[in-house]
């Protein structure tokens, strides 16, 4: 049998950097892995060949995918076999499957193509425009899922920033003690009105520096509680 290429490089020899989620085409005989790629190339995308289940298989498990054509008629392990074990994997559990098989008799398989997680079934000579348009739709559906996720990435991140900015007020203001912040990041420092008052400083409506804190240690003090902090945040402790 010749096997088709299986690395992740996108036809025409284009580099393997992925900037979206890429299609996964799996035939074993090379000729209709062409015929694919000449197909889908007008759309852009990135195109990933694989030559047998088992192939298929190792790129699941190394990238990740929008949409898989399947050829379902292979040796070894064949389209169904492969498609129920892509779904068993926690990565390409939800990736939809298009089923593609130039055989007339496999109609009578269709449902057990749809029973190993296709949602699709084309037969060959299927007309481009049908192939292309379906491809289109379900790359579509991935990008806005990924957006999606990425939008409810950053709304999450926002209130949990804001839930600790609000605990840390509601802190402030039923505690006693003196309370301030420090972000190593940002470099800035925070502190609570007994703080100033202690201090005599002025509130901290725009946050210090570091140095600035620093700077308002006493002399005698001021290396020993610096080395002291830079130990802290290296871990050096010991």
């Amino acid at each position: 049998m010749n096997e088709a290429r299986s690395d992740a490089a996108p036809a025409g020899g284009a580099t393997a950097t992925r900037t979206a989620a890429s299609i996964l085409l799996v035939d074993d005989h090379p000729e209709n892995l062409l015929a694919l790629e000449a197909i889908l190339e007008p759309l852009g995308h990135h195109l990933v060949r694989a030559g047998s289940g088992q192939e298929a298989l190792r790129q699941v498990l190394q990238h990740d995918f929008a949409v898989i054509l399947l050829d379902v008629q292979m040796p070894d392990t064949d389209g169904l076999e492969t498609a129920r074990l892509i779904k068993q994997r926690t990565r390409s559990e939800h990736v939809p499957i298009i089923f593609l098989t130039a055989l007339n008799e496999d109609r009578r398989r269709a449902t057990l193509g749809y029973e190993s997680g296709a949602v699709d079934y084309l037969f060959k000579p299927f007309d481009p425009d049908v192939l292309r348009a379906k491809v289109s739709a379900f790359m579509e559906l991935d990008r806005m899922r990924e957006a999606l996720a990425e939008h409810q990435g950053r709304r999450f991140a926002d209130l949990a920033v804001r839930e600790s900015e609000e605990r840390f007020r509601l802190v402030q203001k039923a505690t006693n003690d003196v309370i301030w912040d420090w972000d190593l990041v940002s470099d800035e420092i925070r502190w609570n009105e007994l703080a100033s008052t202690i201090f005599r400083t002025a509130p901290s409506n725009t946050p210090a520096s570091a140095r600035w804190w620093t700077e308002r240690i006493h002399p005698d003090d001021r290396e020993r509680v610096v080395a002291g902090l830079d130990a802290v945040i290296d871990g050096d402790l010991g």
